[in-house]
């Protein structure tokens, strides 16, 4: 039975991909039976090969009904297509390998190695079996994997192997499995890149604020925080959907997820667990330790495995490194039962935000709670911050000369504190929304759904409150001046107020609205139609289509380079959801074109990230080398006006000369 195995590790290893493991590896990830009531089932298949030893190592374990002649078939695809396909006998003289063809055992089924002095059979024993040990391949076979099957990240790569008994020709097993060469698009390393590119423009954002600070209408620098978080939501949600992504794409999306709130930490999701279970939470399939064990499977027929099996994975290299002799253990019983033969972990079919959640190892209905828990550490974490900051600032004012641009920020603790919670909730709104309509569509504790509605309708109603307000104060200036331009001018009105509107135009600042929306209709039509991949696609592409011509009639942004920062950022969003579309299992695209789709995919989207970086890092110098134009603003004014008043005491004095007597 082991035969096979050995023989489509060679062959179908050329192909890989997903795991972490190390470089130059080639290994199995995941096993499923293609066979219904199949007569020898697999429970456990982990191969290993690696390319500087040309050794695999394995561990198989499986079950036979009864003693069987078989014949094999294996098919190995990339990409969807079939690339190779091949009937032999296990072991025959043409395909023989003598470590894994069945060997001798004792009447009591007692284990043994195998020696290669054995004779050899042609038959698959029956009962319970389990051989585990390595093998060195020969150069002839080592060289036809080609290296570019290392180096690929996420390769598509699949197995499938049957066999077939030789007395009637009747299929007794099928297995399929994917293949993995540690290579992959999800890397912690972007994730860290993404983040400090967040953390600099956030700094830019702070500094363009503080050297605005007490000037009305002052527009702050692009690309800011807002506008690369929010390009980083787009990257994210645009991997919730249910559609067939490649691979490469997939894994790609993940790099994004701190943006939304869904962080990996073990503990608090064991914590939410056990909140869960105590107001009505299911964990049997859906908790933080059943994921840490599950294999996850998706609609195109790729699969993942959780940190548990990747720690297998470099145990198995590692054995492979310290191996002088290749050998093979295996144990046979004829009266064990098959649940001694099973692996620990099972398998999970997953699609849609439950996919993209459950591969970070956050189950599907602890999304929501994990949102609330990172943004109130946030909020507790802003709120000790800026406590600390007045501290500061009242110790420097009792102590040292005081700067008088701070003086804002000193005397108006609370307001701060209130605006940026404010900026916290407009910034994240879309993706609460698209949170709080899965948990109560999907959510399984009364207690979360509860949560989940209050904090909409608070974050709602605060949104709601603000619009509300600024449109009254927008009527009462046209009221009393013709226009609305006193929110940019009055001192106060643009302290409380200019976060919603402070880069529009002075005619287009009503534009928070229809954003706000956007991002409200955007999480409802993902939330909403999650499982179904073409509504969702097609939503978004209305709704992303629609923003991109409200951009593009009005230009509503005060500064040219926020013009066309946001405009690029939205024609890539309209792009992206296009492409996304190619992924819907209704339009039945081949694998081969939805994997190129998400490669351009991947090359558009980082190279936009890349232009936010850049231009974050061209603000920074400008910054540090450039007088900052409000203060030269306001230096100016302070000349004319002692240029005006220099002028009048010369005027007086003119004029007292003329009336002397």
């Amino acid at each position: 039975m082991r035969v096979p195995i050995s023989h489509f590790t060679l062959i179908a290893l050329g192909l890989s991909p997903v795991h972490v493991l190390a470089a130059d590896t080639l290994s199995t990830n995941g096993i499923s039976t293609c066979l219904t009531g199949a007569e020898i089932q697999v429970q456990k298949l982990d191969v290993t090969y690696t390319r500087s030893t040309r050794v695999v190592v394995f561990d198989v374990a499986g079950t036979n009904e009864k003693q069987q002649n078989v014949t094999a078939s294996l098919s190995v695809y990339a990409y969807g297509n079939e690339i190779y396909s091949k009937s032999f006998d296990p072991c025959g003289s043409e395909n023989h390998v003598e470590e894994l063809c069945p060997g001798k055992f004792d009447q009591n089924g007692n284990s043994f190695a195998y020696d290669t002095d054995l004779f050899f059979l042609d038959e698959v024993p029956s009962g319970v079996f389990q051989a585990t040990g390595s093998q060195e391949i020969p150069e002839s076979f080592a060289s036809q994997i080609p290296a570019i099957a290392f180096a690929i990240p996420d390769l598509d790569g699949q197995v499938k192997l049957e066999l077939k008994s030789k007395d009637d020709i009747h299929e007794v097993a099928c297995i399929e499995t994917q293949l993995s060469n540690g290579k992959s698009a999800q890397m912690p390393s972007v994730t860290y890149a993404a983040a400090g590119v967040a953390g600099a423009a956030l700094a830019m954002s702070g500094l363009s604020i503080i050297g605005a600070a007490g000037h009305p209408g002052a527009v702050s620098s692009s690309p800011g925080f807002g506008d690369v978080m929010g390009w980083f939501h787009s990257m994210a949600t645009n991997g919730m959907l249910s559609v067939n992504y490649p691979t490469v794409y997939r894994s790609f999306t993940k790099n994004f997820a701190f943006s939304t709130g869904l962080i990996p930490w073990g503990q608090m999701q064991q914590s939410i667990d056990n909140f869960r279970k105590s107001t009505g939470g299911n964990l049997t399939e859906n908790s933080y330790d059943f994921l840490r064990n599950a294999t996850l499977e998706f609609s195109n027929g790729s699969s993942t495995d959780t940190s548990s099996k990747v720690k297998r994975g470099f145990n198995l290299i590692i054995g492979a490194a310290d191996l002088g002799i290749r050998d093979v253990s295996t144990s046979y019983s004829a009266n064990s039962t098959s649940g001694e033969a099973s692996d620990d972990t099972v398998k999970k079919v997953v699609s849609g935000i439950e996919a993209w959640a459950e591969q970070l190892t956050i189950p599907q209905a602890n999304i929501f709670m994990t949102c609330l828990l990172i943004f109130a550490i946030v909020i507790a974490a802003i709120t000790v911050g800026i406590l600390l900051l007045k501290v500061i600032l009242e110790l420097w004012a009792l102590y040292g000369s005081f700067p008088a641009k701070l003086t804002n920020f000193r005397k108006d603790y609370w307001g701060l504190l209130a605006r940026t919670i404010t900026n916290l909730i407009l910034l994240l709104y879309g993706i609460w929304v698209l949170y709080c309509v899965y948990q109560l569509t999907g959510g399984d504790s009364w207690a979360a759904k509860v949560l989940a509605v209050v904090t909409l309708v608070i974050f709602t109603g605060v949104l709601l409150f603000f619009g509300l307000r600024i449109w009254y104060v927008a009527r009462k200036y046209k009221a009393s001046q013709g226009d609305a331009s006193g929110l940019y001018e009055d001192t106060e009105t643009w302290r409380k107020y200019s976060l919603f509107y402070d880069n529009y135009k002075k005619d287009y600042w009503w534009l928070f609205v229809p954003a706000i929306v956007y991002m409200f209709v955007k999480g409802v039509i993902i939330a909403a139609g999650n499982g179904h991949g073409l509504v969702q696609s097609a939503g978004q592409l209305i709704v992303e289509a629609l923003m991109l011509a409200l951009l593009l009639w009005y230009r509503p942004y005060v500064a040219k380079s926020s013009q066309w920062i946001n405009i690029s950022i939205q024609v890539v969003r309209v792009l992206s959801v296009a492409c996304v579309l190619i992924f819907v299992e209704e339009l039945g695209l081949s694998q081969t074109t939805k994997t190129v789709t998400g490669i351009v995919l991947i090359v558009v989207q980082s190279a936009l990230t890349g232009i936010l970086a850049i231009l974050i890092a061209a603000n920074a110098i400008i910054l540090c080398v450039r007088e900052n134009p409000h203060a030269k603003r306001r230096r100016e004014a302070s000349k004319l006006k002692e240029l005006f008043g220099l002028f009048g005491m010369l005027t007086t004095g003119v004029l007292l000369r003329k009336n002397e007597p």
